[in-house]
Protein backbone atom coordinates (compact mmCIF):
# COMPACT_ATOMS: atom_id res chain seq x y z
CA UNK A 1 0.00 0.00 0.00
CA UNK A 2 1.11 3.48 -0.79
CA UNK A 3 1.56 5.44 2.45
CA UNK A 4 -0.89 8.30 2.87
CA UNK A 5 0.69 11.71 2.44
CA UNK A 6 0.66 13.83 5.56
CA UNK A 7 -0.57 17.41 5.49
CA UNK A 8 1.98 19.78 6.96
CA UNK A 9 0.41 22.97 8.28
CA UNK A 10 2.66 25.99 8.01
CA UNK A 11 1.34 29.03 9.94
CA UNK A 12 3.60 31.23 7.85
CA UNK A 13 1.24 30.70 4.90
CA UNK A 14 -1.63 32.47 6.70
CA UNK A 15 -2.49 35.90 5.34
CA UNK A 16 -2.48 37.63 8.72
CA UNK A 17 -3.35 41.00 7.18
CA UNK A 18 -6.44 39.54 5.54
CA UNK A 19 -7.46 37.74 8.73
CA UNK A 20 -7.13 40.91 10.82
CA UNK A 21 -9.13 42.82 8.24
CA UNK A 22 -11.96 40.26 8.30
CA UNK A 23 -12.01 40.15 12.08
CA UNK A 24 -12.13 43.95 12.17
CA UNK A 25 -15.19 43.96 9.90
CA UNK A 26 -16.98 41.33 11.97
CA UNK A 27 -16.11 43.14 15.19
CA UNK A 28 -17.66 46.44 14.14
CA UNK A 29 -20.67 44.80 12.50
CA UNK A 30 -21.53 42.65 15.49
CA UNK A 31 -20.21 45.15 18.02
CA UNK A 32 -22.53 47.89 16.84
CA UNK A 33 -25.54 45.59 17.18
CA UNK A 34 -24.50 44.34 20.62
CA UNK A 35 -23.80 47.87 21.78
CA UNK A 36 -27.31 48.88 20.76
CA UNK A 37 -28.72 46.00 22.82
CA UNK A 38 -26.55 46.50 25.92
CA UNK A 39 -26.44 50.29 25.89
CA UNK A 40 -29.38 51.57 23.84
CA UNK A 41 -29.33 55.04 22.35
CA UNK A 42 -31.20 57.69 24.31
CA UNK A 43 -34.85 57.84 23.18
CA UNK A 44 -35.83 60.64 20.85
CA UNK A 45 -38.72 63.02 21.30
CA UNK A 46 -40.74 62.21 18.21
CA UNK A 47 -44.27 61.66 16.96
CA UNK A 48 -45.89 58.96 14.82
CA UNK A 49 -45.80 59.45 11.05
CA UNK A 50 -48.22 57.88 8.60
CA UNK A 51 -49.13 58.19 4.96
CA UNK A 52 -50.83 55.98 2.38
CA UNK A 53 -50.02 54.98 -1.16
CA UNK A 54 -51.94 52.81 -3.61
CA UNK A 55 -50.27 49.62 -4.83
CA UNK A 56 -51.51 47.93 -8.01
CA UNK A 57 -51.81 44.57 -6.23
CA UNK A 58 -52.43 45.21 -2.56
CA UNK A 59 -54.42 48.43 -2.93
CA UNK A 60 -54.01 51.10 -0.22
CA UNK A 61 -50.74 50.55 1.66
CA UNK A 62 -50.22 52.25 5.00
CA UNK A 63 -46.70 53.46 5.73
CA UNK A 64 -45.57 54.41 9.21
CA UNK A 65 -42.55 55.91 10.89
CA UNK A 66 -41.37 58.35 13.51
CA UNK A 67 -40.87 62.08 12.91
CA UNK A 68 -38.59 64.10 15.18
CA UNK A 69 -38.36 67.90 14.98
CA UNK A 70 -35.82 70.03 16.89
CA UNK A 71 -37.09 72.56 19.40
CA UNK A 72 -38.04 75.70 17.54
CA UNK A 73 -38.80 73.86 14.32
CA UNK A 74 -36.70 73.29 11.20
CA UNK A 75 -36.54 74.28 7.55
CA UNK A 76 -34.87 71.07 6.39
CA UNK A 77 -35.73 67.41 6.91
CA UNK A 78 -33.93 64.10 6.43
CA UNK A 79 -35.70 60.84 5.57
CA UNK A 80 -33.86 57.72 6.76
CA UNK A 81 -34.41 54.17 5.45
CA UNK A 82 -33.47 50.98 7.28
CA UNK A 83 -31.83 47.82 6.00
CA UNK A 84 -33.30 44.39 5.22
CA UNK A 85 -35.08 43.02 8.27
CA UNK A 86 -34.53 46.27 10.21
CA UNK A 87 -36.92 48.98 11.32
CA UNK A 88 -36.99 52.49 12.77
CA UNK A 89 -35.64 51.29 16.11
CA UNK A 90 -32.39 49.97 14.59
CA UNK A 91 -29.38 51.64 16.20
CA UNK A 92 -28.07 53.21 13.00
CA UNK A 93 -31.48 54.80 12.40
CA UNK A 94 -31.35 56.47 15.81
CA UNK A 95 -27.78 57.65 15.19
CA UNK A 96 -28.85 59.26 11.90
CA UNK A 97 -31.81 60.95 13.57
CA UNK A 98 -29.65 62.27 16.38
CA UNK A 99 -27.14 63.70 13.91
CA UNK A 100 -29.93 65.40 11.96
CA UNK A 101 -31.46 66.92 15.09
CA UNK A 102 -28.08 68.14 16.31
CA UNK A 103 -27.70 69.90 12.95
CA UNK A 104 -31.08 71.61 13.38
CA UNK A 105 -32.92 69.38 10.91
CA UNK A 106 -36.08 67.33 11.30
CA UNK A 107 -35.80 63.58 10.75
CA UNK A 108 -38.31 61.03 9.51
CA UNK A 109 -37.34 57.43 10.20
CA UNK A 110 -39.46 55.54 7.71
CA UNK A 111 -40.67 51.98 7.94
CA UNK A 112 -40.68 50.37 4.53
CA UNK A 113 -43.97 48.60 4.01
CA UNK A 114 -44.50 45.82 6.52
CA UNK A 115 -41.42 46.57 8.62
CA UNK A 116 -43.63 47.89 11.42
CA UNK A 117 -45.15 44.38 11.80
CA UNK A 118 -48.63 45.69 10.96
CA UNK A 119 -48.91 43.42 7.94
CA UNK A 120 -49.37 45.94 5.14
CA UNK A 121 -47.10 44.16 2.64
CA UNK A 122 -43.49 43.09 2.00
CA UNK A 123 -40.79 45.25 0.41
CA UNK A 124 -37.77 44.64 -1.80
CA UNK A 125 -34.53 46.31 -2.89
CA UNK A 126 -35.95 47.92 -6.01
CA UNK A 127 -39.21 49.18 -4.52
CA UNK A 128 -38.95 52.98 -4.50
CA UNK A 129 -42.66 53.77 -4.12
CA UNK A 130 -42.52 53.95 -0.31
CA UNK A 131 -39.74 56.53 -0.26
CA UNK A 132 -41.46 58.53 -2.98
CA UNK A 133 -44.74 58.54 -1.04
CA UNK A 134 -43.01 59.69 2.15
CA UNK A 135 -41.31 62.57 0.34
CA UNK A 136 -44.67 63.65 -1.09
CA UNK A 137 -46.48 63.29 2.24
CA UNK A 138 -48.30 66.11 4.00
CA UNK A 139 -46.01 65.76 7.02
CA UNK A 140 -43.00 66.86 4.94
CA UNK A 141 -44.80 69.42 2.78
CA UNK A 142 -43.66 72.40 4.85
CA UNK A 143 -39.91 71.76 4.65
CA UNK A 144 -37.86 73.79 2.18
CA UNK A 145 -35.14 71.21 1.60
CA UNK A 146 -35.23 67.42 1.89
CA UNK A 147 -32.46 64.83 2.08
CA UNK A 148 -32.37 61.03 2.20
CA UNK A 149 -30.05 58.63 4.03
CA UNK A 150 -30.37 54.91 3.37
CA UNK A 151 -28.58 52.07 5.11
CA UNK A 152 -27.75 48.72 3.49
CA UNK A 153 -30.82 47.65 1.46
CA UNK A 154 -32.33 51.04 2.33
CA UNK A 155 -29.25 52.57 0.72
CA UNK A 156 -29.90 50.52 -2.40
CA UNK A 157 -33.50 51.76 -2.48
CA UNK A 158 -32.22 55.32 -2.04
CA UNK A 159 -29.85 55.06 -5.01
CA UNK A 160 -32.50 53.32 -7.16
CA UNK A 161 -34.91 56.14 -6.33
CA UNK A 162 -32.26 58.79 -7.06
CA UNK A 163 -31.59 57.23 -10.48
CA UNK A 164 -35.25 57.22 -11.47
CA UNK A 165 -37.22 59.82 -9.54
CA UNK A 166 -34.99 62.42 -7.88
CA UNK A 167 -35.39 64.99 -10.64
CA UNK A 168 -39.15 64.95 -10.01
CA UNK A 169 -38.48 66.30 -6.51
CA UNK A 170 -36.78 69.72 -6.65
CA UNK A 171 -36.83 69.99 -2.85
CA UNK A 172 -34.65 66.90 -2.51
CA UNK A 173 -31.13 68.33 -2.64
CA UNK A 174 -28.95 65.25 -2.01
CA UNK A 175 -28.98 61.63 -0.88
CA UNK A 176 -26.57 59.30 0.92
CA UNK A 177 -26.26 55.51 0.91
CA UNK A 178 -24.28 53.79 3.67
CA UNK A 179 -23.00 50.24 3.01
CA UNK A 180 -25.47 49.51 0.20
CA UNK A 181 -25.30 46.56 -2.16
CA UNK A 182 -25.19 47.46 -5.85
CA UNK A 183 -25.01 44.01 -7.44
CA UNK A 184 -27.79 42.08 -5.72
CA UNK A 185 -26.87 38.68 -7.17
CA UNK A 186 -23.22 38.99 -6.16
CA UNK A 187 -24.16 40.24 -2.71
CA UNK A 188 -26.51 37.34 -2.06
CA UNK A 189 -23.92 34.82 -3.22
CA UNK A 190 -21.36 36.33 -0.85
CA UNK A 191 -23.59 36.11 2.20
CA UNK A 192 -24.06 32.36 1.65
CA UNK A 193 -20.56 31.75 3.04
CA UNK A 194 -20.61 29.74 6.24
CA UNK A 195 -19.04 32.55 8.28
CA UNK A 196 -21.78 34.93 7.06
CA UNK A 197 -24.68 32.68 8.06
CA UNK A 198 -25.25 34.39 11.45
CA UNK A 199 -25.96 37.65 9.61
CA UNK A 200 -28.38 35.85 7.32
CA UNK A 201 -30.13 34.32 10.32
CA UNK A 202 -30.51 37.74 11.94
CA UNK A 203 -31.94 39.34 8.79
CA UNK A 204 -34.35 36.47 8.15
CA UNK A 205 -35.64 36.56 11.72
CA UNK A 206 -36.94 40.08 11.15
CA UNK A 207 -38.36 39.24 7.73
CA UNK A 208 -40.21 36.20 9.07
CA UNK A 209 -41.83 38.30 11.79
CA UNK A 210 -42.95 40.78 9.17
CA UNK A 211 -44.32 38.03 6.92
CA UNK A 212 -46.34 36.46 9.73
CA UNK A 213 -48.13 39.78 10.19
CA UNK A 214 -48.75 40.08 6.42
CA UNK A 215 -50.23 36.57 6.26
CA UNK A 216 -52.41 37.22 9.31
CA UNK A 217 -53.82 40.33 7.66
CA UNK A 218 -54.17 39.22 4.04
CA UNK A 219 -54.38 35.45 4.37
CA UNK A 220 -51.89 32.75 3.40
CA UNK A 221 -51.28 31.72 -0.21
CA UNK A 222 -52.54 35.00 -1.59
CA UNK A 223 -50.81 37.34 -4.05
CA UNK A 224 -49.45 39.40 -1.15
CA UNK A 225 -48.53 36.43 1.07
CA UNK A 226 -47.83 33.73 -1.55
CA UNK A 227 -46.83 30.85 0.77
CA UNK A 228 -47.81 29.55 4.19
CA UNK A 229 -46.23 30.94 7.33
CA UNK A 230 -44.99 27.45 8.17
CA UNK A 231 -43.06 27.38 4.88
CA UNK A 232 -41.55 30.79 5.62
CA UNK A 233 -40.37 29.55 9.01
CA UNK A 234 -38.35 26.87 7.19
CA UNK A 235 -36.54 29.40 4.98
CA UNK A 236 -32.81 29.31 5.68
CA UNK A 237 -31.32 31.69 3.11
CA UNK A 238 -32.08 35.09 1.62
CA UNK A 239 -32.16 33.43 -1.81
CA UNK A 240 -35.04 31.25 -0.64
CA UNK A 241 -36.83 34.31 0.76
CA UNK A 242 -36.46 36.10 -2.57
CA UNK A 243 -37.46 33.01 -4.56
CA UNK A 244 -40.48 32.01 -2.50
CA UNK A 245 -41.80 35.37 -1.28
CA UNK A 246 -40.47 38.36 -3.23
CA UNK A 247 -40.52 36.88 -6.75
CA UNK A 248 -44.16 35.70 -6.71
CA UNK A 249 -45.36 38.78 -4.81
CA UNK A 250 -43.88 41.21 -7.32
CA UNK A 251 -44.14 39.22 -10.54
CA UNK A 252 -40.51 38.23 -11.01
CA UNK A 253 -39.84 34.85 -12.59
CA UNK A 254 -37.32 33.91 -9.91
CA UNK A 255 -34.88 35.35 -7.41
CA UNK A 256 -32.29 35.69 -10.18
CA UNK A 257 -34.77 37.63 -12.32
CA UNK A 258 -35.50 39.91 -9.36
CA UNK A 259 -31.77 40.58 -8.83
CA UNK A 260 -31.30 41.36 -12.50
CA UNK A 261 -34.26 43.71 -12.73
CA UNK A 262 -33.91 45.49 -9.39
CA UNK A 263 -30.14 45.96 -9.00
CA UNK A 264 -29.04 49.60 -9.02
CA UNK A 265 -25.59 48.95 -10.51
CA UNK A 266 -26.60 49.48 -14.16
CA UNK A 267 -28.46 52.69 -13.21
CA UNK A 268 -25.78 54.53 -11.25
CA UNK A 269 -24.95 56.68 -14.26
CA UNK A 270 -28.51 58.04 -14.26
CA UNK A 271 -28.23 59.74 -10.86
CA UNK A 272 -28.55 63.45 -11.53
CA UNK A 273 -28.32 64.91 -8.01
CA UNK A 274 -25.53 64.87 -5.44
CA UNK A 275 -25.25 61.40 -3.94
CA UNK A 276 -22.84 60.11 -1.32
CA UNK A 277 -21.79 56.45 -1.33
CA UNK A 278 -20.11 55.28 1.89
CA UNK A 279 -18.67 51.77 2.17
CA UNK A 280 -16.30 49.88 4.48
CA UNK A 281 -13.40 47.89 3.07
CA UNK A 282 -14.01 45.10 5.58
CA UNK A 283 -17.82 44.96 5.38
CA UNK A 284 -18.63 41.26 5.93
CA UNK A 285 -22.22 41.47 4.68
CA UNK A 286 -21.65 43.52 1.51
CA UNK A 287 -18.04 42.61 0.57
CA UNK A 288 -16.13 45.21 -1.41
CA UNK A 289 -15.56 42.66 -4.19
CA UNK A 290 -19.31 42.76 -4.90
CA UNK A 291 -19.35 46.57 -5.00
CA UNK A 292 -16.23 47.99 -6.64
CA UNK A 293 -16.86 46.62 -10.17
CA UNK A 294 -20.20 48.44 -10.43
CA UNK A 295 -18.69 51.68 -9.16
CA UNK A 296 -16.51 51.86 -12.26
CA UNK A 297 -19.58 53.16 -14.10
CA UNK A 298 -21.20 55.90 -12.05
CA UNK A 299 -22.55 59.40 -12.49
CA UNK A 300 -20.30 62.39 -11.91
CA UNK A 301 -22.79 63.40 -9.21
CA UNK A 302 -21.89 60.41 -7.02
CA UNK A 303 -19.12 60.81 -4.46
CA UNK A 304 -17.68 57.50 -3.26
CA UNK A 305 -15.93 57.20 0.10
CA UNK A 306 -14.30 53.99 1.30
CA UNK A 307 -13.18 53.65 4.88
CA UNK A 308 -10.69 51.15 6.20
CA UNK A 309 -12.38 51.21 9.59
CA UNK A 310 -15.73 49.69 10.42
CA UNK A 311 -18.01 46.92 9.25
CA UNK A 312 -21.56 46.75 7.94
CA UNK A 313 -23.35 49.95 9.06
CA UNK A 314 -21.20 49.90 12.19
CA UNK A 315 -18.20 52.20 12.67
CA UNK A 316 -15.84 53.35 15.44
CA UNK A 317 -16.93 56.55 17.12
CA UNK A 318 -13.81 58.38 15.99
CA UNK A 319 -13.85 57.30 12.35
CA UNK A 320 -13.51 60.12 9.82
CA UNK A 321 -14.70 60.09 6.23
CA UNK A 322 -12.88 63.30 5.35
CA UNK A 323 -16.15 64.99 4.39
CA UNK A 324 -16.35 67.73 7.00
CA UNK A 325 -14.40 68.93 10.05
CA UNK A 326 -15.33 66.98 13.16
CA UNK A 327 -17.01 69.04 15.84
CA UNK A 328 -16.54 68.38 19.54
CA UNK A 329 -18.96 65.68 20.61
CA UNK A 330 -19.50 64.25 17.10
CA UNK A 331 -19.41 60.45 17.11
CA UNK A 332 -19.44 58.06 14.16
CA UNK A 333 -20.06 58.73 10.49
CA UNK A 334 -23.55 60.22 10.73
CA UNK A 335 -22.62 63.82 11.66
CA UNK A 336 -20.24 63.97 8.69
CA UNK A 337 -22.85 62.52 6.35
CA UNK A 338 -25.45 65.04 7.51
CA UNK A 339 -22.97 67.91 7.13
CA UNK A 340 -22.15 66.77 3.60
CA UNK A 341 -25.82 66.62 2.68
CA UNK A 342 -26.49 70.14 3.95
CA UNK A 343 -23.54 71.49 1.98
CA UNK A 344 -24.97 70.38 -1.36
Amino acid sequence: MTPRARFAFDPRTIDTTGVRRELHGHYWTLGSFVRGMVRPEAPLIDVPFSTTLVDAISGPVELSGRLAVPAGGARDAVVVLHGLGGDVTSRYMLLAARAALDAGMACLRLHMRGADRRGADVYHAGLTDDLDAALRSEALAGYERLYVIGYSLGGHVTLRWAAGHALEHPRVRAVAAICPPVDLAAGVRAIQRIDRRPYQFHVLRGLKEQYAAVAARHGERTRIAPIRVEQVRRIRTIVEWDDWVIAPRYGFRSADHYYEQAAVGPHLRAIGKPALFVAADADPMIPETTVRPALARISEHVRVVWTGRGGHVGFPDDVSLGLAPRREGDLGVEPEVVAWLRAQ
